[in-house]
């Protein structure tokens, strides 16, 4: 099957100009030789292949076609624009073929890295789930999915080996308790992530849910925004411990207490890791509550406008920022989005509490929530179907999910908490983890990745597993954050942990294997961190694939050994601190 992109390519064209000129004031034209792809000054025709499908057909309308096309047909019937592009739209990927080491990931086309099965990413906007829900995405995990199951750092829930065939289905089952995987990827604007404990922590400032869910009403599933110029990630938190890693958002909000306006929101825009990593910044306003909404579709919107098309890997907003600066972008988002200036607000404070949520805490109604640790993220369908038993039989039907691969059970009686957290023990979700296995993340790997290079799921596992016992007897002063990634892209945040290791090919003792590259002493916001800043890359120190363990056992006990007590120093100041020597 092809589609006719003729006449459908010049309306979308036109629909694109229209887009592109709604609601905001014409601009000059800066001279240019070369076009950045800038709607809004170089006009909107595209500049590259995936600019030219998104303008015939920007992915929305690929959910008919699976339904009575690719579903009836199978794979082969599948055209290619749609599985390479439009499908990921409706957050499905085509997971690698088995058998194909990492060497050849940049050596083979996509068509010969990719099996004919999905990856699946369930859609779960500020992580909140019932047990219903999560009993539906147990049982398509059982028929479906071979029983996979992957705690994202996004919030979502990931499936595999999930067959064209079914997507109908499984949509049926989601949708029928509310959840989907619209615009779940691609270039549209993703979940927006949530603080997991929105509406029941006793130290919340504010509830962002009601903005959270008018955001994802009102443009998940617009066309207006459907087609930007890459990826677009939201976060908003109402909770002191500024628990959605805000700094590495395209636009955020942080819940901040004004001394004359009161509680609202400190704006940041701009944030993205991957191969060229960047902060973040403040454009320093105070947004009411009433307002977020408006400031965030003001945000898609320059991002839409002004955002660079010509080169994919320039195409994130903090490429734009960086060139603008926050005033400017400041300036043009009252200007020309908002009709009215914002008043300047101040930062918020520095957490006092860490984010992840792990642990027994006392809600603001006197029942409990507990935070669990499933290793590195993996968990299984028939385990969610069971925890989703455990819970109801606590007492409770909520739960979230957190951007740290976690999950946080809500609503639990005291007298009840002991029972949930022996239950969730045999479930290996552990509320008192070690702190090397509460803080160790990693993303999906070569187990199912077309992009990536190293395995990460297993490794990162069997290193949490090795190091509880050879750091027992060693008491660490904080959580070790250890980030463990199959590729160059920083799915898992590398740069921001105490130990990032970047998986590629690496040379030890003249034989190239497996390996990571090995960032250190990166953070976001947390109650350990003066600052967020970037991790320190050491020229040359890299480590085996199944050397985790070694290195990190050599790396901690050096810190242990060398760090200023009386300053209760962390990590990650240490490692920025330390000679080379030190670290590899």
């Amino acid at each position: 099957m092809t589609i006719n992109d003729a006449t459908t390519g010049e309306a979308a064209a036109s629909r694109a100009a229209r887009i592109a000129s709604e609601g905001a004031r014409a601009r000059a034209p800066r001279p240019s030789s070369r076009p950045n792809g800038q709607w809004k000054i170089d006009g909107t025709a595209p500049l590259n292949g995936n600019e030219e499908w998104k303008q015939v057909d920007n992915g929305l309308a690929v959910r008919s076609r699976i339904e009575n096309i690719y579903a009836k047909g199978g794979f082969a019937s599948i055209d290619p624009t749609d599985l390479h592009g439009r499908f990921r739209v409706w957050g499905l990927y085509t997971q690698r073929k088995p058998g194909i080491d990492g060497g050849r990931t940049a050596q083979l086309e996509p068509h010969e890295l990719e099996d004919e099965y999905f990856m699946l990413r369930v859609r779960i906007d500020g992580g909140q789930l019932t047990t219903e829900q999560l009993r539906v995405i147990a049982g398509i995990s059982m028929e479906f999915g071979r029983d996979t199951a992957d705690l994202t750092d996004r919030q979502n829930i990931q499936l595999h080996w999930v067959e064209v065939e079914s997507m109908p289905e499984i949509w049926r089952r989601l949708e029928s308790v509310g959840l989907g995987t619209t615009e779940a990827c691609g270039d549209v604007p993703r979940v927006v992530l949530g603080s997991p404990v929105a509406g029941i922590a006793a130290d919340e400032l504010i509830d962002p849910t009601p903005q959270i869910d008018e955001i994802t009403s009102r443009f998940i599933g617009d066309e207006s925004l459907a087609n930007l110029p890459r990826k677009f990630k939201s976060a908003i938190t109402g909770h002191p411990s500024q628990d959605v890693v805000h700094e590495i958002n395209d636009v955020a909000f942080v819940a901040v207490d004004h001394p004359q306006l009161g509680i609202g929101y400190d704006l940041w825009v701009g944030g993205g890791l991957s191969t060229a990593p960047r902060l973040g910044e403040r454009l320093g306003v105070f947004v009411t509550p009433d307002q977020v909404v408006d400031a965030w579709h003001g945000v898609a919107q320059i991002f839409r406008d002004y955002g660079y098309r010509r080169l994919r890997n320039k195409a994130r907003l903090k490429f734009l920022l960086a060139e603008w600066g926050p005033e400017k972008f400041r300036q043009i988002l009252q200007d020309e989005y908002l009709g009215y200036a914002l008043p300047d607000g101040p930062p918020a404070p520095k957490p006092l509490a860490h984010g992840d949520h792990v642990g027994v805490h006392r809600q603001k109604d006197g029942r409990f929530y507990v935070g669990v640790t499933p290793i590195v993220g993996r968990v299984s369908g028939p385990n969610l179907g069971r925890l989703a038993d455990l819970i109801e039989a606590h007492g409770s039907t909520r739960l979230r999910t957190t951007p740290h691969q976690k999950l946080v059970i809500l609503d639990i009686p005291e007298d009840r908490v002991e029972s949930l957290i022996a239950g969730l023990d045999e479930l290996g979700l552990q509320a008192r983890p070690s702190l090397i296995r509460r803080g160790t993340i990693a993303c999906t790997g070569i187990e199912f990745c077309k992009l990536a290079i190293v395995e990460t799921k297993a490794y990162a596992t069997a290193a949490v597993v090795d190091l509880e016992k050879r750091l027992d007897q060693f008491e660490l002063p904080h959580p070790i954050s250890l980030h463990v990634n199959g590729c160059p892209n920083s799915c898992a945040r590398i740069q921001t942990a105490d130990i990032g290791l970047k998986g590629q090919l690496v040379t030890i003792d003249g034989e190239q294997v497996p390996g990571y590259q090995v960032h250190l002493g990166g953070g976001l916001a947390s109650a350990d961190r003066d600052e967020a800043g970037l991790g320190r890359t050491v020229r040359g120190l890299k480590v085996p694939a199944d050397g985790i363990a070694d290195y990190t056992e050599r790396v901690v006990k050096r810190f242990l050994a060398d760090r200023d007590e009386a300053s209760d120093e962390t990590f990650a100041h240490w490692a920025h601190r330390a000679e080379e020597e030190a670290l590899v």
